[in-house]
């Protein structure tokens, strides 16, 4: 079974940072890769940050050159450190990892900024 633990969320004025991390259950290695998405109620979860098995990253728009995704192959933890943070990136974000076609998510951090 497959567990994935957020933690790192909170509370944080405008242009402030936070760091998330997410630790996994197994190896980071039995993954094809691992990434943050976020929700805001009543909108679609989107996707923040992935990294592959190999190292490569993926940002979305929103919050290419603030966020920063990294991983611990030897803590099988990965993270996700946000740095100017906005109102507009409120929202719950939840851990994903995916392997043989299916994604496992954890249950989410709140993250809130106030302006």
């Amino acid at each position: 079974q497959v567990q994935l633990v957020e933690s790192g969320g909170g509370l944080v004025q405008t242009g402030g940072s936070l760091r998330l991390s997410c630790a996994t259950s197994g190896s980071f290695f039995s993954f094809n890769g691992m990434g943050w998405y976020r929700q805001v109620p009543g909108k679609q979860r989107e996707l923040a940050a992935t990294v592959t098995g190999g190292g490569s990253t993926n940002y979305a728009d929103s919050v290419k050159g603030r966020f920063t995704i990294s991983r611990d192959t030897v803590k099988n933890t990965v993270y996700l450190q946000m740095n100017d943070l906005k109102p507009e990136d409120t929202a719950v974000y939840y851990c994903a990892a995916w392997k043989s076609g299916i994604t496992y998510w954890g249950k989410g951090t709140v993250v809130t900024v106030s302006s």
